[in-house]
């Protein structure tokens, strides 16, 4: 995995808009296109990768389901709601929202939107659950929050149609605007994320035994729960927020750590984050290349081989 990480970011570093070309890592303008566009954008897209896959894995065993993704507990719709508002406003006072450019959508106002809506569909999951202590209840919260709130934001969108074109960019996940103040907030993000999502890795173990065994080993499972809850939150909300929805990358990077290399949730945690990165940063790299000088949005790339590698291992167990 790190061999392979470390192969991807300098691909990334040589992808650029006339395709692969390793000499303008050391051309004339190497210091402007690689210092400032390229690389940036590598280690924010790997940094994206290894919170969501950090975050689905968290999901995955807080829930004890191999479904569960970074977004079931609303992370997503709150945020999608907060960029829509915000573009709304614009467009209602009379700015005209433009998908071309990076301006509207790379503002700061609008980064912190997508990350306070986050956080907030998460918080408000957590106030209609009362807390963290069914999981039952919490999951069926972060359902009932992720509809409500995306029928709010397709509410807005009918009062101000020119926040929907905002709003389709962001549903659809980039990576193409990820800065070097990106770069440090996500990487700022996943210091903190990863230590502890690792330090709380035994709560989990004792979870995948059942909830009675878990409680006869004295652990103070609600408390536990509400932490667990935050990292998912703060990790999801982070990678949100800097990047869009960026489909399957939390579900499918746990799920192909537990196939090839099973143990237990400290390692799990970790390495379905590196997973996570690669996924992601394999996916980018494959996104500015495939269709050059143009470019696919990096989320429907995640859907489409993700949701295939989903089916085509649905299709296997079927027949096995």
């Amino acid at each position: 995995m790190l061999v392979l990480t470390a192969v991807l970011l300098v691909a990334g570093l040589a992808a650029g808009s006339e395709g692969w070309s390793l000499p303008s890592l050391w051309g004339p303008d190497a210091a402007l296109i690689v210092g400032q566009i390229r690389a940036p954008r590598t280690l924010g897209a790997w940094l994206v990768g290894v919170l969501l896959g950090l975050a689905g894995a968290v999901a995955q065993g807080l829930f004890r389901n191999p479904l569960a993704d970074p977004y079931l507990l609303g992370a997503a719709s709150g945020a999608t709601l907060a960029v829509v508002l915000g573009l709304a406003a614009q467009a209602l006072a009379g700015h005209y929202i433009s998908l071309g450019t990076a301006d509207l959508l790379s503002r700061a106002g609008l980064v912190l939107g997508a990350f306070v809506g986050a956080l907030g569909g998460v918080l408000l999951t957590l106030l209609l659950s009362r807390g963290a202590q069914h999981t039952t209840r919490l999951l069926l919260a972060g359902v009932v929050v992720g509809v409500v709130l995306g029928a709010a934001s397709d509410l807005v969108t009918t009062v101000a149609p020119d926040a929907l074109r905002g709003k389709q960019w962001f549903m659809l996940g980039s990576t193409s605007f990820l800065g070097w103040d990106s770069v440090l907030l996500l990487g700022a993000g996943a210091l903190v994320c990863v230590p502890l999502a690792w330090r709380l890795a035994r709560a989990l173990d004792a979870l995948t035994l059942g909830i009675d065994s878990a409680l006869s080993l004295g652990l103070d499972l609600s408390k536990l729960r509400l932490v667990l809850v935050v990292v998912l939150a703060l990790a999801t909300g982070l990678a949100v927020a800097q990047s869009g929805l960026i489909a399957f990358v939390g579900l499918v990077a746990p799920h192909l750590v537990r196939r090839f290399a099973p143990s237990a949730q400290g390692y799990l945690l970790v390495v379905s984050a590196l997973m996570g990165g690669t996924l992601l940063l394999a996916a980018d790299v494959l996104a500015r290349l495939l269709i050059a000088p143009q470019e696919l949005p990096v989320g429907v790339l995640t859907a489409l081989l993700g949701g295939g590698y989903l089916l085509w291992l649905l299709h296997r167990r079927g027949i096995e």
